[in-house]
């Protein structure tokens, strides 16, 4: 995964593959996702990024399953 924020113009790309880019598509005014031909998530740009997302402050964080467990996923609900 690579993240690219462009001052000029204020936007982050993040890239979550080298997949060739088959559709994009606008999820609102200032947040577009690219996917590959399966639909899969390839890369996001986020325009007025500094607004949208908390830039500059950036965290990575990997969460490894503990040994003999099962992570549990909380279902997510739908925003219509």
């Amino acid at each position: 995964m690579k993240i690219k924020y462009f001052s000029d113009t204020d936007t982050a790309l993040v890239e979550f593959s080298e997949l060739e880019v088959a559709e994009t598509k606008e999820i609102n005014e200032n947040i577009y996702i690219d996917l590959d031909p399966s639909g899969n998530l390839v890369a996001m740009t986020i325009e007025h990024a500094r607004q949208q997302a908390s830039l500059p402050f950036l965290s990575y964080e990997q969460i490894e399953k503990p040994p003999n467990e099962v992570l549990q996923r909380t279902p997510r609900t739908s925003r219509r």
